[in-house]
């Protein structure tokens, strides 16, 4: 794309990005667990509006420079549609773990607590699996169904899916193999156990896959569409 930011420019916008999205996940979680009194809806419900929130302000932030990714699954589904080189996609998906984890080490360290801890907050069972499959499917299928005929309503419908799916999947809608693995580093309201992450990775890959071959199919002329994702970098 002409006038295209460099890849470093890029890596370091999802690196950010993902870094202030993990803290803002992570962070409300703890604040809410704190605030709420053991009241585990509000609790919830604190951790769904920061976070939808955050990723409206995040992908207009730094959309324009990098798409505004944050996900190696929409990466993947992107370069699959041929919107990144695939000689993007590893430095892109390293960008956004090393971000992720940087989060949950910001939030950690906002709350006074060890950079990494291993969680035990267990998600497993394959309800919660199918609800990953779900939440990702149902992400990816939103950008594909925005990005070609209203990209400028990316951020607020990406940010409404997920707040949405906070509540009607089982998992609270992770939808991102980053997010997984650094929540797996958090022993706080938003982790998940490490032995229970790959699972959950598994079935938000498999989501991703399927969103994206249903809309290539249902929508022919997608991949013209695919550099916008998920806000069109200049």
């Amino acid at each position: 794309m002409r006038g295209r930011p460099t890849l470093l420019r890029r890596l370091v916008a999802e690196a950010v990005g993902t870094a202030l999205l993990l803290a803002a996940v992570v962070g409300s979680g703890i604040m809410g667990e704190r605030l709420a009194g053991g009241n585990v809806a509000v609790a919830l419900l604190a951790n769904t509006l920061a976070t939808g929130a955050a990723l409206v302000a995040l992908i207009l932030t730094f959309g324009p420079i990098s798409g505004a990714h944050f996900n190696p699954a929409v990466t993947l589904a992107d370069a699959w549609l041929g919107g990144v080189a695939w000689s993007d996609v590893l430095p892109y998906v390293g960008a956004q773990v090393a971000g992720a984890f940087a989060g949950v080490a910001a939030a950690h360290r906002m709350f006074e607590l060890p950079l990494f801890f291993a969680s035990q907050h267990a998600r497993a069972g394959s309800a919660q699996v199918f609800s990953e499959f779900v939440a990702t499917f149902g992400l990816l299928a939103v950008i594909w169904g925005c990005v070609r005929a209203r990209p400028d309503a990316v951020p607020s419908a990406v940010a409404a899916y997920i707040t949405a799916a906070y509540w009607f999947t089982a998992s609270t809608s992770f939808a991102n193999p980053a997010v997984t693995l650094a929540r797996s580093a958090s022993d706080t309201f938003a982790g998940i156990r490490p032995a229970d992450a790959p699972g959950f990775i598994v079935a938000q890959l498999l989501g991703a896959v399927a969103a994206t071959a249903l809309f290539r199919w249902l929508v022919p002329a997608l991949p013209a569409a695919a550099p916008d994702v998920v806000v069109p970098s200049r």
